[in-house]
């Protein structure tokens, strides 16, 4: 039942994710500063638009990627999967709370990556320097879920073990 949570997370990010980027979509200018040059310059531009859907099609990729395998699970379309995660198996539920709270890490460093480049079109009120931490926060993260997901399966190996 852990995995609720982890579906819980998933949707709450997902609309952390889209309220962030409808906000300050609506606040950008035409032109988008991506990256900053030497020394605070202006460094690379694009189109408001151009990010938008950008960050549209890579939401919906990310979230397709991390939703298909849990659902695939819980609708037993995929009998091999079922077949190793049965219902009532402890790893079932950690399986499906890794790939719900795997999708919600990667909406939340998705609307990081927006509101961080909300802070370089708007340096009067954000400083972007003030979001070092998060650029270090977000691959440990995800790192860190890697290494569960490993974790998890050699539990998932050793229970087949000694079963067998």
């Amino acid at each position: 039942m852990n995995y609720r949570f982890g579906k819980f997370f998933y949707f709450v990010s997902i609309i952390f994710f889209l309220l962030f980027l409808l906000y300050f979509y609506a606040a950008m200018s035409d032109q988008v500063l991506y990256s900053l040059g030497e020394n605070g310059a202006e460094g690379s531009r694009m189109d408001k638009n151009t990010f938008f859907y950008g960050m549209i099609i890579g939401f919906l990729l990310l979230n397709a990627f991390s939703v298909l395998p849990p659902k695939m699970l819980e609708t037993k379309a995929s009998k091999n999967m079922h077949r190793l995660f049965p219902i009532g198996d402890k790893y079932r539920d950690y399986l499906l709370t890794w790939f719900y709270s795997f999708g919600g890490i990667l909406n939340v460093s998705l609307a990081i990556v927006v509101f961080y480049i909300h802070s370089i079109n708007n340096q009067e009120e954000i400083g972007s320097d003030q979001f070092s931490f998060f650029f270090y926060l977000i691959p440990a993260l995800l790192v860190i879920w890697i290494i569960a997901l490993f974790v998890l399966f050699a539990g998932k190996a050793k229970q087949m073990q000694k079963g067998s």
